[in-house]
């Protein structure tokens, strides 16, 4: 995707100085029978950040995502995510924290049974004790349509959607239950140039009116030049080098200018 005409303004570096860190990395370490895939990550995600984790196919990106919301475990090290130890959780606690993080799948995974409507609330209802407090759902349901354009789409199913059109309704489940964390997975994949412009904008729009924090998984150069306020490169499951997307474009380090050709 060249996004080299796209009018995005610059992001601004995250002053890591003064936030909180929401999400923390220390020494993970995953494998899989003889194969080390993370070999003692870090990461520290800070609040109302857009941060972008890059790699090539097989680099871990994906197992550090799914090790941070405890889809699989980590073999060792320390994953903290809103105060919480996410290797000490189980049960219902393990999954209250989850309502906290949002997750963008690359393929959008919409249940192909359901409509739209009922994609959306099918989180709702399965997450009653945090959504108790709301009555009208349908409220709910419509404003994460409205949010990305596709409120007319509410009782379609679907198979009745384009690519895009799936990818949005996705983002709009994945707001529903206002997390504070939102985790993309290659946001912009399969997608057409225009298409994966209007998905950067939403993600964008979406940070700013939720006031979320972002860890964004790409392989996409461009759509991390106009989304990280940090980037983070990962390389043979370890952070190779993190920065600025200017700061690591300027990097002597041959294995991080391999991204930039």
């Amino acid at each position: 995707m060249d996004t080299t005409s796209l009018n995005f303004p610059t992001p601004k570096p995250t002053d890591t100085t003064c936030q909180e860190v929401v999400a923390e990395l220390v020494d993970v370490h995953k494998s899989f029978g003889q194969n080390q895939v993370l070999r003692g990550f870090d990461l520290k995600l800070y609040d109302g950040e857009n941060l972008v984790v890059i790699g090539k196919s097989g680099s871990g990106k994906s197992v550090m995502i799914k090790c941070l919301i405890g889809l699989i475990p980590a073999d060792k090290g320390k994953l903290m995510v809103l105060g919480k130890d996410m290797l000490a959780l189980e049960g219902d606690a393990l999954n209250e924290i989850r309502t906290e993080i949002g997750f963008l799948f690359q393929g959008s995974a919409l249940y192909d049974s359901m409509t739209v409507r009922e994609n959306l609330e099918f989180p709702m209802r399965r997450h009653r004790k945090k959504m108790g407090r709301i009555h009208n759902s349908e409220e709910l349901v419509m404003e994460a349509l409205d949010s990305v354009g596709l409120a007319h789409t509410v009782d379609m199913m679907p198979a009745e959607l384009s690519g895009g059109m799936q990818r949005r309704v996705a983002l709009a489940r994945t707001i529903i239950l206002r997390p504070r964390i939102i985790l993309y997975d290659e946001p912009t994949s399969g997608l057409d140039p225009i298409t994966a412009k209007e998905i950067i904008y939403l993600i964008l729009e979406i940070q700013k009116k939720y006031k979320t924090s972002s860890l964004i998984i790409t392989h996409d150069m461009d759509c991390a030049r106009v989304m990280a306020n940090r980037m983070i490169i990962i390389i043979d499951g370890v952070n190779h080098a993190e920065g600025t997307y200017t700061e690591l474009s300027r990097s002597g380090d041959p294995g991080v200018q391999a991204f930039f050709k």
